[in-house]
C-alpha cells in the first residue's frame, strides 16, 4: 500500500520530464518559431488597425483574412497567382539555363569569365524592372516583355554566384579528385558540382527572390500577363477600387508563396544535398 504513491509520483515525474521534452524540441523547430512571428505580427496589425480606426487606411487583420478567403473563392485571387507563377517559372528555368551555360564557358575560358564578370559589375547592381521600358518598346505589351525582365534579373546573380562557388573549391576537393584519377566530367560531377553546390544554391535563392520581386512590380506597373491577370495587377486594381483588403490579401499571397518556395524547394534541396553531406548546418 505505501509503495503505490511512490510509484505514481515516479510515473508523474517521468512523464512531465517527457513533455518537457517534448516541448523543447518543438520549440526548438523552425516552422515552431516562424507561427510564433506570424502570430505575433497578426496580433500586432489587429491592434494597430483597432487604434487607427479606418479600414481604408488600414483594414484589421480579420477583415484582410476575411478579404483574402473571398477573393480567393470568387475574386480571382488564386487565378492571379496561378498566372504570375506560370510566367515567373517560365522566365526562371530559361535564366537558370543561360547563366549555366554562360558559367561553364566561364569557368573554362579566362577571357569569357572576365567578360562575365565585367557585364555582371554593370547590369547586377542595375534594378531588373528598370529595363521595363526598354522591353515594351522592344517585345510589346505582354508576357515576352515579363519574361525579358524576369530573365535579367535572374541571370546575373545566379551566374555570379554560381561561378564564385566553382572557383571557390578548396585545393584538398581538387587534389582528392585527381588522387582517385577523375577527370573530365567524372571530376566535375564528383568534385566540382558537389563542393560549388552550397554558393549554387544560395545564387538560385537570390535569383527567385529578385525574379519574384520584379514580376510583381511590372505586373503593377502595366498589368496584365495573361488573360486573368497577375498578381501585382490584382494589387493594383484593388488600389484603385479603394479596397484595401483586398491589397492586403494580395500582398499576403505574395508573402505565403515566397515562404512556400523557401521552405519547400530551397530547404528540400539543402537537406537532400549539402546538408545531408554535413556541408551546412
Amino acid at each position: 500500500m505505501t509503495d503505490t504513491p511512490a510509484f505514481d509520483m515516479a510515473s508523474a515525474g517521468e512523464t512531465a520530464r517527457r513533455w518537457r521534452r517534448t516541448a523543447l524540441r518543438v520549440t526548438r523547430t523552425l516552422w515552431f518559431r516562424r507561427i510564433v512571428v506570424l502570430v505575433v505580427l497578426a496580433v500586432a496589425w489587429e491592434l494597430a488597425a483597432r487604434w487607427q480606426s479606418n479600414p481604408i487606411l488600414l483594414p484589421s487583420f480579420l477583415e484582410a483574412f476575411t478579404a483574402f478567403r473571398e477573393a480567393s473563392l470568387n475574386e480571382g485571387l488564386l487565378a492571379a497567382a496561378v498566372a504570375s507563377l506560370s510566367v515567373l517559372l517560365k522566365g526562371y528555368v530559361a535564366a537558370i539555363v543561360i547563366a549555366t551555360i554562360i558559367v561553364s564557358i566561364a569557368a573554362a575560358n579566362s577571357f569569357v569569365r572576365d567578360a562575365l564578370q565585367t557585364v555582371a559589375a554593370m547590369l547586377n547592381p542595375l534594378p531588373a524592372i528598370a529595363l521595363l521600358p526598354l522591353a515594351l518598346l522592344w517585345f510589346g505589351l505582354g508576357e515576352a516583355s515579363l519574361l525579358f525582365v524576369l530573365i535579367n534579373a535572374v541571370v546575373w546573380p545566379f551566374a555570379l554566384a554560381a561561378l564564385q562557388g566553382f572557383e571557390g573549391v578548396p585545393e584538398t576537393h581538387r587534389l582528392v579528385g585527381r588522387n582517385y584519377g577523375l577527370t573530365g566530367a567524372a571530376y566535375v560531377r564528383q568534385i566540382l558540382i558537389p563542393s560549388a553546390l552550397p554558393a549554387v544554391i544560395s545564387g538560385m535563392r537570390v535569383g527567385w527572390a529578385f525574379a519574384w520581386r520584379t514580376l510583381i512590380a511590372a505586373e503593377l506597373v502595366f498589368g496584365v500577363s495573361s488573360s486573368s491577370g497577375g498578381l501585382g495587377w490584382f494589387i493594383f486594381r484593388a488600389r484603385n477600387e479603394l479596397y484595401t483588403d483586398r491589397v492586403f490579401a494580395g500582398l499576403a499571397t505574395v508573402i505565403l508563396i515566397g515562404l512556400l518556395v523557401e521552405a519547400v524547394a530551397f530547404r528540400g534541396l539543402e537537406s537532400a544535398t549539402v546538408r545531408r553531406w554535413g556541408m551546412l548546418r
